[in-house]
């Protein structure tokens, strides 16, 4: 650990206080147990070695531990106190949060690398896009994050500073792959090249604010796989065709019955339910009958899980820590916590093992281009486009950049110009 490091109350980050931070993570007992990560570290133990190394045993080789500490859930903090709530050591100091709408933090002066940019900032919460957006035409806000792309090019136009960023952040359809006509891949192939990906980042995000996804990784990431996003509605029938499945009146039937997809999503994120619906339209396009049900994402993930619905659309940044792993397990693995589409393929499990358990970077990169092979071929989820963020802000604001991991980071260097 570096010397001289305090927490915002001045106490010393020590060793011990690492320990403590952590731990708790992976006690079941504790309230700041977070099955999840425990999982990621995967700790055996964990120690102080004087003041300034910290000690930390693993269950079994992970080739990912470093880049698991950088979770966003996993923060080193000092004793908390009714003057230091949130006790962390950055360039801002927790001062007060109201759920849903507010959090505000002031200046750190005593900042390791120097004087914030900022005496305060506030961040509020608004669930309406277009709310934000005519605060931040009043001049209410400063800056808007994920900004409304279709009105994006128009607000720069007023004298906003307007810029976007490619994220980690991976819109995709899980797949029922046990019941329903997705148990087949077949289908599940052929949906996935009924998708015209262009089209939907054209028509949902207005061009500005997503590129179309081949593989789970955004291309220029060390871990994207060579595999462009394909739109082939005519391979798409065929393969339909192979399937079992005959085309009657323009409608694909299966086994005597119309061939019929429901797609699941939720609205607390805009792009989602518009790509649904041109999702639904390009199923229609060659044929399968398809709907859309919108609710809650906890509801729909359950409705996925139990096989009620045969598509869920979500949203999740693949690279949190940067490390690949985590993600692909949690989402693919048999055992995966959120393996809502109940896939199962012992020979992705056996490559996602090795990967967490291989240090060498050339082999680790070869097997999670396999990973993204297989996914490429048997489908057991369909990536669609990785988020751009746009943003827009003041037109004397400096120093400020999209984090590829999507968080928008207000480091000690952005300030408005004096």
């Amino acid at each position: 650990m570096r010397d001289g490091l305090t927490f915002h109350d001045g106490s010393p980050v020590t060793a011990q206080a690492v320990v403590d931070a952590i731990a708790p993570i992976s006690d079941e007992a504790d309230p700041a147990f977070n099955k999840r990560i425990a999982g990621v570290l995967d700790l055996a133990g964990m120690s102080a070695d004087g003041e300034r190394v910290v000690v930390f045993e693993t269950n079994s080789p992970n080739a990912a531990f470093q880049c698991s500490l950088s979770d966003p859930g996993v923060a080193i903090l000092g004793a908390s106190s009714e003057a230091f709530p949130i006790n962390a050591t950055g360039p801002y100091i927790f001062r007060e949060a109201v759920p849903e709408q507010l959090y505000r933090v002031e200046a750190n002066a005593d900042y390791r690398l120097g004087e914030p940019g900022f005496d305060e900032v506030r961040v509020v919460a608004s669930p309406d896009p277009a709310t934000a957006s005519l605060a931040f035409e009043a001049g209410d806000v400063d800056m808007v994050i994920n900004y409304l792309e279709t009105d994006f090019a128009r607000i720069q136009e007023t004298g906003a500073q307007g810029f976007t960023a490619p994220t980690a952040r991976l819109y995709f359809y899980s797949m029922n792959t046990a019941s329903g006509p997705l148990a087949n891949p077949l289908i599940r192939q052929a949906v996935s090249l009924a998708i015209d990906r262009d089209g939907i980042v054209e028509a949902v995000l207005s061009g500005v604010g997503g590129v179309p996804a081949g593989t789970i990784y955004p291309a220029g990431k060390s871990w994207a796989a060579d595999i462009a996003p394909t739109y082939d509605p005519a391979r798409a029938e065929e393969l339909l065709a192979e399937a079992g499945a005959v085309k009657q009146g323009g409608l694909w039937m299966l086994d005597g019955e119309p061939l019929e997809i429901e797609i699941l999503t939720y609205s607390s994120r805009a792009a989602l339910p518009p790509t649904a619906e041109i999702t639904l339209a390009f199923l229609r396009q060659i044929g399968i009958s398809a709907s859309v049900r919108v609710g809650e994402y906890g509801a729909s993930n359950d409705a996925l899980k139990a096989g009620d619905g045969d598509m869920f659309l979500q949203a999740w940044v693949m690279l949190p820590q940067g490390g690949p792993g985590s993600i692909l397990g949690f989402l693919l693995a048999s055992d995966g916590g959120s393996n809502v589409g109940n896939y199962a393929n012992p020979a992705l499990d056996a490559l996602l093992i090795e990967g967490q358990t291989t240090f060498e970077q050339a082999e680790r990169e070869r097997i999670y281009n396999e990973v993204q092979q297989i996914i490429a071929n048997d489908v057991p989820l369909i990536p669609v486009f990785h988020v751009s963020q746009a943003v827009v802000a003041r037109a004397d604001l400096t120093g400020c950049q999209v984090h590829p991991t999507e968080t928008y980071w207000i480091t000690h260097e952005t300030r408005f110009a004096e």
